[in-house]
């Protein structure tokens, strides 16, 4: 059965509860003004991550979001991400502690770069343990990865905070 079915079926929760509390570890509990993200280039963000490029609604820098709208639009954003893996996963075995953590590292990096990465190449060719490690390290298994936010003068520069992340993610994956 397809990821879509096992969703369908229930056997795949879609903004799971752990999925939330986790996703709040990492995004914060929640700013419900939209500031300018700087490790995202001054990126618009507000509540749990939310940008113009997962918001139905403009995400203007200084507009107040309420809680119950970013609640609203948090559940919208994950549930729309996690039907969006659905369609790139195709390896029918994936738990929800891999979808949870691919979930994660979509609403953080993009869906788009999330399908197209060597993680989820991994897991689809039945490969998970080394698709969930592939989350935070490269081949060599020492270099991180998903880890880099690239200056205004296009270098590339290592934040510990998202490596952190990506290693929580690899954890998640992995249970």
């Amino acid at each position: 059965m397809s990821l879509r079915g096992r969703i369908q079926a229930g056997a795949l929760a879609l903004a799971s509860a752990p999925l939330v509390i986790f996703l709040g570890t990492w995004e914060g509990r929640g700013q419900n003004t939209v500031y300018a993200d700087q490790l995202a280039g001054g990126l618009p963000t507000v509540c749990k991550g939310i940008t113009r490029h997962t918001s139905p609604f403009p995400v203007v820098v200084g507009d107040y979001w309420s809680p119950e709208r970013c609640a609203e639009v948090e559940q919208l954003v994950v549930r729309k991400t996690q039907l969006q893996l659905a369609d790139c996963i195709t390896n029918p075995d994936v738990g929800q502690n891999t979808f949870d953590a691919l979930t994660s590292h979509g609403h953080n990096v993009g869906v788009p770069s999330t399908c197209a990465s060597r993680a989820v190449a991994l897991i689809n060719a039945g490969r998970i343990a080394d698709g969930c490690k592939a989350l935070a390290w490269a081949p060599d298994g020492k270099t991180p990865v998903w880890a880099y936010v690239t200056d205004a003068q296009g270098r590339k520069r290592f934040v510990q905070g998202l490596h952190n992340r990506r290693l929580a993610e690899m954890k998640l994956c992995l249970r």
